[in-house]
């Protein structure tokens, strides 16, 4: 908790409400992302000057409950319980107010102060519902703010009210259920003893003790004596007397008709003739039929653009680079400075001539696609193929992920419940073309061999992600759960949030991936100067000459590899010495194409390793880099034969 001039405000809500929005346009550029100690479960936060007034904000993953079946969720809020925050702000979806404030009557069940951030406005009036923020503050007993976050409107009479809040301290009191259902809660409350470990106050522990699983009662409040276990179960079994449903459902459901019943009271629905714009777009984007029509034309387009402009822009800031590296070969000679230089001039020339034209787009588009809502309805329309090898539609999220990079795809298999979904889900993305991968694809089979190569390449990449699927479903015996998936309001993209999201991603890459591109350069370079390449290549002449037909000199590269996808790409003009203009004098298109197919599926990278051996254990992780090499050898051989 911080320290009473940096007070902590903590922003939660559930998903797709807006509420990383919010505290991006609160926050700017100035947020960082880490993990909850002894975690891999990332959260967002800074330190903000508001008119002079300093504020920790925080802004934990997006959840539905306080009693979430989602690891990454339960992480998340058992840092909520363990670290009392100084406010919270909690983020409504104005458009579905009736479901969002089942969230929100939680809430206020801590007791600790809060402000209700009332977003999406605009669209809740776009589908006729208009809303009394007076009259809901008053039936929640908290201060209400509209506010349209996406266009920065009402966020400084929120930052004022939170600000207000702040130094009145007031506690809001949680609303009454029905009476049999209330008297055996406070029943439950007069119960724990004087020392027992509260999480909030008396009341919210002996709901969440009736309501919640294991995490709760187990990690928040320590193993239970008997005897008050026994009065737990006797209080369960007293709300469940006379009624079909388990203690949890029956709260649940009280939670929800009281939800229901302030959502009606403070707002009136005015149904107009016309359907929605955004009702009559999803009639045809998600259509049985054209829904799939239009998804491929979609991504063909996204494909054709970030080539069409990442190519030239290529052609353009190679010039420069290939001009000094000849002017370094004529002035320097072929001595240990020259490798030195050559090194360094590869690699940063790769990263800013090859890498960036295409990876630069490839963010800006992603970030357009997911600010409009269409990648989730892009999951929708592939929960069949997800069916068809053996998962659901919650898989869709990590592959989605998987596309901007492997690592958080891997880590984001935690939404899904079984323990075999997370499995085969966690051993086909290494399989998915992360920018890297995307980068290196562009940047070789497009570059030479055209954009319709290219784009066959992927449609060779998902065949092969459903093939996989297949089979390695074929060893499990229990069958996918089934899902039910929840599709965001279309909304207009947000120019701002678009460059945001865009610079977090190149920041990370510029930080990370381009050091490793430099030093990995260099490094190669010297192993050149004393020779050492030479070893590495004829130790790994066998596979590299002999199965796949390629330079044996390539065969240092697949070791960069390893480490990160562009450095094979940039290590591959070094290797062979050559220009990235001058690369078809010195090898083949058919062999650029087999060096392309076994780099992009040969062994995951080091940190998707690293992580996967963190999450899934080492025997997934080693099963998964020797299915990687297996398919990157058959591939490439299979590739070699036709071509």
């Amino acid at each position: 908790m911080a320290g009473p001039d940096a007070p902590t405000v903590i922003f939660i809500g559930q998903p797709n409400c807006g509420k990383s929005t919010l505290f991006n346009s609160i926050a700017g550029l100035k947020a960082e992302t880490s993990n909850f100690p002894g975690t891999t479960i990332k959260h967002t936060h800074s330190r903000v000057s508001i008119e002079g007034r300093l504020l920790d904000i925080i802004d934990l993953p997006g959840t539905y409950s306080l009693c979430p079946s989602d690891p990454a969720e339960k992480t998340a809020l058992s840092h909520l319980f363990s670290e009392k925050p100084d406010l919270i702000i909690n983020v409504v979806d104005a458009s579905v107010l009736g479901r969002s404030l089942e969230f929100t009557l939680e809430l206020i069940e801590l007791g600790w102060p809060m402000v209700v951030a009332l977003n999406m406005m605009d669209l809740a009036e776009k589908k006729g519902v208009k809303i009394d923020p007076g009259k809901l503050a008053s039936l929640l007993g908290v201060a209400v703010v509209p506010i349209i976050a996406s266009r920065g409107r009402g966020v400084k009479e929120l930052l004022n009210e939170a600000f207000k809040t702040l130094e009145d301290a007031g506690k809001p009191g949680a609303r009454t259920w029905s009476r049999d259902v209330e008297s055996r809660i406070e029943e439950l409350a007069r119960l724990l003893p004087p020392e027992f470990p509260l999480v909030a106050n008396r009341r919210f522990t002996a709901v969440k003790m009736i309501e919640a699983d294991r995490l709760f009662c187990d990690v928040m409040l320590g193993e239970l004596e008997p005897g008050l276990k026994a009065e737990v179960d006797r209080v369960r079994l007293g709300i469940e007397s006379g009624r079909s449903a388990p203690a949890y459902e029956i709260i649940s459901a009280e939670r929800h008709h009281l939800a229901q019943k302030i959502a009606e009271e403070a707002s009136l629905v005015e149904r107009g003739r016309k359907v929605p714009w955004d009702r009559k777009v999803d009639d045809v984007i998600m259509h049985p039929f054209y829904g799939y029509v239009i998804l491929a034309a979609v991504f063909t387009a996204f494909f054709f653009l970030i080539f069409k402009i990442g190519n030239p822009l290529e052609t353009l800031l190679l010039k420069p680079f290939t001009s000094l590296d000849q002017d370094l070969g004529r002035h320097l000679g072929s001595n240990v400075l020259f490798h030195l230089a050559d090194g360094l001039v590869q690699g940063i020339g790769g990263g800013i001539a090859v890498v960036l034209p295409y990876f630069i787009p490839l963010l800006v588009f992603m970030a357009f696609l997911e600010d409009l809502g269409y990648l989730a309805r892009a999951g929708f329309l592939l929960d069949a193929f997800m069916h068809h090898i053996g998962l659901h539609g919650k898989s869709v999220a990590p592959f989605i992920l998987g596309f901007g990079c492997n690592v958080p795809a891997i880590v984001s298999t935690r939404i899904l419940e079984s323990r075999r979904d997370r499995i085969i889900t966690s051993l086909l993305i290494p399989f998915i073309p992360c920018s890297a991968r995307t980068t290196v694809i562009l940047a070789l089979v497009a570059f030479y061999l055209g954009p319709w190569a290219a784009l066959g390449f992927y449609v060779l990449n998902i065949l092969l992600v459903a093939v996989l699927g297949r089979v390695i479903t074929l060893f499990t015996k229990a069958p996918s759960p089934g899902l039910i998936l929840e599709i965001p309001t279309l909304k207009r993209p947000s120019f701002r949030n678009i460059l945001k999201k865009t610079y977090f991603q190149l920041r990370s890459f510029l930080a990370f991936a381009w050091p490793l591109l430099i030093a990995g350069s260099v490094f190669l370079s010297l192993l050149q100067a004393f020779h050492v390449d030479r070893t590495i290549n004829a130790v790994l002449s066998p596979l590299v000459a002999g199965a796949l037909g390629l330079p044996r000199e390539l065969g240092v590269t697949l070791v960069f590899g390893f480490l990160r996808k562009e450095l094979s790409l940039i290590m591959m003009l070094q290797a062979l010495g050559t220009s990235y203009r001058d690369l078809l004098t010195v090898i083949t298109k058919e062999q650029l194409l087999v060096f392309t197919v076994f780099v992009s599926f040969f062994i995951p990278c080091l940190s998707t390793f690293a992580m996967l051996w963190k999450e899934m254990g080492k025997k997934i992780a080693f099963l998964s880099a020797a299915l990687s090499v297996s398919v990157a050898v058959l591939l490439a051989w299979i590739i070699r034969i036709v071509a």
